[in-house]
């Protein structure tokens, strides 16, 4: 049989469902997360050059480093909604973040 010819049929019946490649120390889940959490995730990411899950992750991760506390959705919910407006004030290009760094920049010789 060469590479262009097909079978007929195929027997897929030891066939297992998931990724081709599985990733080691990662699963799979699905969640539900408040949109405008997801939205500031994702143009952080966007502007970062990196993917939103993968910044969603390490924020996680630095929580857990910091804290002996169990990540409850309450907590989870509760920190992203102090953090998100403290940050998201700092992407607006007129944010007064970004205008004290603009600032202080100009005050150097």
């Amino acid at each position: 049989m060469n590479a262009n010819t097909m079978r007929a049929e195929y027997d897929f019946s030891k066939g297992k469902r998931g990724a081709v490649l599985p990733q080691k120390g990662k699963t799979r889940i699905s969640i539900f997360i408040d949109n405008a959490v997801l939205e500031a995730f994702r143009g952080r990411a966007e502007q970062a050059g990196t993917g939103y899950q993968t910044m969603m992750n390490e924020a996680l991760r630095r929580y857990l480093s910091e804290s002996d506390h169990p990540v409850t959705e309450k907590a989870l919910r509760q920190i992203l909604r102090q953090e998100m407006p403290e940050y998201l004030r700092g992407l607006t290009p007129g944010s007064t973040t970004n205008a004290r760094k603009q600032a202080g920049r100009k005050l150097k010789p």
